[in-house]
């Protein structure tokens, strides 16, 4: 694997936190702040080096994530949590800049799984079906 598709930096940042990650989700309230490793957005789109030290670099890192046998699924998973809750917003749930970054997400990650049901779902329930712009230019 090329340094690039190195996707250890998730599993560590995600490892001692996907407990109160998947609570949150399920009570529908983020607290804390996990949001570039848990719903990655392309490298770019963020400032902070935070961002960018967890920032997707390409379609083809998007796709090894979504095919890595911990964080595929694990994604899937907290996407599914969040479209489990029908009488709130994605603001409501995570905060006006972190649905934004959601948004992002959702996008990038339908777009690497050829527009996989639960990102979809997620595209349509919180942002009326319409994906971030961005993130469609950066991969153009």
């Amino acid at each position: 694997m090329n340094q690039s598709l190195n996707l250890q930096h998730f599993l560590h940042a995600q490892a001692p936190r996907v407990a109160d990650v998947l609570a949150e989700l399920e009570r529908g309230r983020k607290l804390t702040h996990w949001m570039w490793y848990f719903f990655p957005q392309l490298r770019g789109l963020g400032v902070s080096s935070t961002a960018q030290f967890y920032g997707i670099e390409s379609l083809d890192e998007a796709i090894a994530y979504l095919d890595h046998d911990v964080l595929g699924p694990r994604l899937r998973e907290c996407v599914a949590l969040m479209n489990t809750h029908r009488n709130k917003t994605a603001e409501q749930i995570l905060g006006s800049v972190d649905a934004m970054k959601f948004r992002s997400s959702l996008t990038l990650f339908a777009k690497a799984s050829g527009d996989e049901a639960v990102f979809i779902e997620a595209l349509d329930r919180y942002f009326g079906g319409e994906p971030d712009q961005r993130t469609l230019d950066l991969l153009a």
